[in-house]
């Protein structure tokens, strides 16, 4: 009987996570479900710093913002939010977030069935209850495909979905070719940027391997990130002899893809940018590794990237934030990056 229901034309809503990382991560969920219904109505709903990610998803047909710490914080901003999604008569929602808001949310707007992993605390508001998987036993793609896959729909593949536009390529190109950034330069992006301090690589390695890549390899090196992380990029550029082309607070997230497209060579530590970049399918991506294991959050597909990840000792994945020496990235040191550098120049 499932098996019937799910190919009728319906009204579904994905409620979604609030991380950028883990927002793309969801995109192949997003396209399986779109097999599994393609003549329903899909929506998806994220906060809007995550907005970009979803932006142009040929998926979906709307995007659902809802912020919970922002405008939607209050009683009443939440009630409203609630009539909302009434109003849009929405069949089944698959839950991604382990949240109980969320469910209570989707109960609340009179969501007849209603999908997501089995908490304790949501369990009565969930009409199909996913067992949750053991913690760290699968990479956070499959985490959420697995909502779906349980719930009887058809998964077929894995990898992400990143889209930009020509307009946004074109703002690359021009950016690159106001900057002197010719079309046979050997370019060079660096992402020393990331949420969590614990994963970045050491601002002293970034100068050194940003003054080899210049002096010895003849790269144009880009130093990217967001506005907030235009501190750290100009520490970086401080302990440095030769001179990067900063670009914090240059592009936005779309931009970033386009870049990371454009580039020969994205080298990052575990963060959402290194899967943007493999998702748009940039040409070569070194990835840092330290506290993180490759196994949970490491790039799919991985045929383009090369990660770099000593074992020093510590269990990994390691959730302590109040780690003091952070040895793990020091132990990926500038010159091993080079190495591998050097196999994609072929010098």
């Amino acid at each position: 009987m499932q098996a019937q229901i799910k190919y009728l034309k319906q009204r579904i809503l994905i409620f979604n996570v609030n991380w950028l990382g883990d927002v793309l991560f969801s995109t192949a969920t997003i396209r399986n479900v779109r097999r599994n219904y393609p003549d329903s109505y899909i929506a998806c709903v994220i906060p809007s710093r995550c907005y970009p990610i979803l932006k142009g998803n040929p998926h979906l047909d709307e995007v659902i913002i809802f912020d919970e710490n922002d405008r939607h914080k209050s009683i009443l901003a939440k009630l409203n939010f609630v009539s909302l999604l009434r109003n849009k008569k929405f069949d089944t929602v698959f839950l991604l977030h382990r949240s109980f808001s969320r469910a209570l949310i989707c109960r609340l707007a009179g969501i007849g069935k209603r999908i997501g992993h089995n908490t304790k605390k949501r369990s009565f508001l969930l009409t199909q209850r996913i067992t949750l998987p053991k913690k760290d036993s699968l990479h956070r793609i499959d985490f959420y495909l697995n909502v779906i896959e349980k719930a009887g729909l058809r998964v077929e593949d894995r990898y992400l979905d990143f889209i930009f536009t020509p307009e946004e390529k074109k703002y690359v190109h021009d950016f690159l070719s106001r900057n002197i950034v010719n079309k046979d330069d050997f370019v060079v992006v660096l992402n020393p940027g990331g949420n969590w301090t614990l994963k970045r690589w050491p601002n002293d390695y970034w100068a050194q391997l940003a003054d080899k890549l210049i002096s010895a390899m003849s790269a144009k090196v880009i130093i990217t990130g967001s506005i907030s992380d235009l501190p750290l990029a100009n520490q970086i550029k401080e302990r440095m002899k030769e001179k990067p082309l900063v670009a914090c607070g240059v592009f936005n997230i779309k931009h970033l893809g386009a870049l990371a497209r454009r580039a020969d060579l994205f080298i990052t530590a575990d963060t959402g940018p290194m899967h943007i970049a493999n998702a748009v399918g940039a040409k070569k991506i070194i990835a840092i590794f330290g506290p993180t294991a490759k196994e949970i959050t490491g790039p799919y597909p991985d045929t383009n990237v090369v990660i770099l990840q000593k074992d020093t000792g510590c269990l990994i994945p390691c959730y302590k934030v109040n780690c003091q020496d952070n040895r793990c990235m020091k132990a990926v040191v500038p010159d091993d990056v080079l190495v591998e550098v050097r196999k994609t120049r072929k010098l």
